[in-house]
């Protein structure tokens, strides 16, 4: 089973976290499975860019993005070439490595 790698984030996961993840799942669902409460606002709808992590490492074994989430993550805080949206991300064979951003556009962070 394929892990995902979150590196440390002050806020949501101060110490990062190593985690299986099933292939198919979105790295955002795996994410709040596991207790690290990334932002996703539009309620994972690709409607928003709260849940924007950058992938350090796996980046070319993910499916393309698609348009919808191109124009979202135009509109992203801090948005690097291995930017995606958590809730469009598919876990495929390959391990990955994320980093949560520090900042995002939403002003307000509710727990979900």
């Amino acid at each position: 089973m394929p892990q995902i790698i979150f590196l440390p984030h002050e806020e949501l996961c101060p110490e990062g976290a190593a985690i299986e993840a099933p292939k198919g799942e979105t790295v955002l669902n795996v994410a709040l499975k596991n207790g690290i409460s990334i932002p996703h606002a539009c309620e994972k709808s690709c409607a928003c860019t709260t849940c924007h992590i950058v992938v350090r490492e796996g980046f070319d074994s993910l499916d393309e993005s698609d348009e919808l989430e191109d124009d979202m993550l135009d509109k992203a805080w801090g948005l690097e070439p291995e930017s995606r949206l958590g809730c469009q991300v598919i876990i495929t064979d390959e391990d990955l490595v994320v980093e949560i951003p520090k900042y995002n556009l939403n002003i307000v962070n509710e727990d979900h």
